[in-house]
């Protein structure tokens, strides 16, 4: 087996696991655990409170102590098993609980797999920034995948769901054994504060990177708006006579998938647009992609305005890439090099962390006000997150000052 598919199969199965229940485990928590609007953000708040402080502690043992892929093996392990327990939970503390589990050993997998793929690589006289990035998509079709299996199988709205992401992660967590030794690097370690991102603080003393770091927290709000109640949204529509044998509705997760095959598909286009724009245009681009995104499932439904619904899905795809992947390359350019490390991870404690607090509880607190019994009023939702993007977006256009000078076109020697 080659070293390439080794790491295709590893990155796959990375984000299976994912897939199988981030998506629509909200669902399963409105329509079938019946719990309100703001316990399912309470519950979504575990992400967010994971993603600060999990994966530095696990970057830093990696690299001074245990080798990277079995400290990855180790954690979706302890991972299967949180996965089953929170497969067994109906009631909204203990879920809390059992997912501030299951995303404590999640969580920082997502940057140890990246770790183990690199050191791979580099092992083996291989560059990552160029074999890197097409392995990485088949973590995409991994998401997708399972996605597709939960929804076929009809687990979207039952804890099954979480047993198949159980089963899945002990899978990853066996194979991850398989891999060649990533030993650690004591020599680089890096110390709590380079981990955590403190160093990077410093940043905020210039205006456009503070500005910058504060509108990336508000855009992880809408990302995790979207994780949180797209499936609920759409299930909702089974109540309607009208509406309830549409496949969007038997098959939510299929419907919601396309943003994910969207997100691949720009990707590709990111070089292009940095280059002719820069990152503020790009990053406008995302933030009215999401107004968009939020707007479009306002007007749609699994009926005739499913084209609406579809067209919000495509749209993900800019939406989440402009911003994700365009303002990490953002930071590796304008951070000094020697806080580029730090920089990063406070990007990802500004969306990951904080920003995606402030939506699942943000969120959950608006759905549940919007909600009388057993009737949510989710055209209003919609068009309140649709409002915030828009407004995140003036604003930022407004404020933020960043002159872009297009990269000129040398022309190449001949071969």
């Amino acid at each position: 087996m080659s070293l390439k598919f080794r790491l295709i199969i590893i990155n796959f199965l990375q984000f299976f696991i994912w897939g199988a229940y981030l998506t629509s485990i909200g669902g399963y928590m409105y329509a079938t655990l019946h719990f309100k609007g703001e316990e399912i953000g309470t519950v979504f708040l575990t992400l967010g409170i994971a993603s600060i402080f999990m994966p530095p502690l696990l970057g830093i043992i990696s690299d001074r102590w245990v080798n990277a892929e079995r400290l990855l093996g180790i954690t979706h392990i302890v991972g299967a098993i949180a996965l089953y327990y929170a497969s067994t939970v109906t009631t909204p503390s203990k879920m809390f609980w059992a997912m501030l589990f299951v995303c404590m050993t999640y969580m920082p997998t997502i940057s140890l797999n990246n770790t183990v793929s690199y050191h791979i690589l580099k092992n083996n006289g291989l560059e990552p920034q160029k074999y890197f990035p097409p392995i990485r998509v088949w973590g995409t079709v991994g998401f997708i995948a399972a996605m597709w299996l939960t929804d076929l199988f009809h687990w979207t709205l039952t804890g099954t769901q979480l047993s198949f992401a159980a089963v899945s992660a002990l899978i990853t967590g066996l194979y991850c054994f398989t891999l060649p030794p990533c030993k650690p690097d004591n020599k680089d370690g890096r110390t709590l504060a380079e981990a955590f991102g403190i160093e990077a603080l410093k940043l905020f003393k210039i205006p456009r990177m503070a500005i910058f770091f504060i509108f990336s927290m508000f855009l992880g709000a809408a990302l995790q708006i979207t994780n949180q109640w797209g499936v609920p949204f759409v299930d909702h529509f089974k109540f309607d006579p009208v509406f309830a044998n549409t496949m969007g509705v038997k098959y939510p997760n299929i419907l919601i998938s396309i943003s994910q095959i969207s997100e691949t598909a720009f990707i590709v286009t990111i070089p292009f647009f940095l280059r002719r724009y820069g990152i503020k245009t790009v990053m406008l681009m995302s933030m009215f992609a999401w107004f968009l995104r939020f707007g479009l499932f306002g007007i749609g439904d699994p009926g005739g305005g499913l084209i609406f619904l579809v067209l919000s899905m495509i749209v993900y795809g800019m939406a989440f890439d402009f911003f994700n992947i365009s303002g990490s390359l953002f930071i590796e350019r304008e951070a000094p090099a020697t806080i580029r490390g730090s920089a990063q991870g406070l990007f990802m404690m500004m969306t990951n962390g904080i920003g995606a607090m402030i939506g699942s509880f943000g969120s959950g607190w608006l759905v549940q006000h919007y909600t009388q019994g057993a009737n949510t009023d989710w055209k209003t939702i919609w068009f309140i997150f649709a409002a915030y993007a828009l407004i995140i977006g003036i604003l930022f256009m407004l404020i933020f000052r960043y002159k872009h000078v297009p990269y000129k076109t040398q022309n190449l020697p001949a071969h």
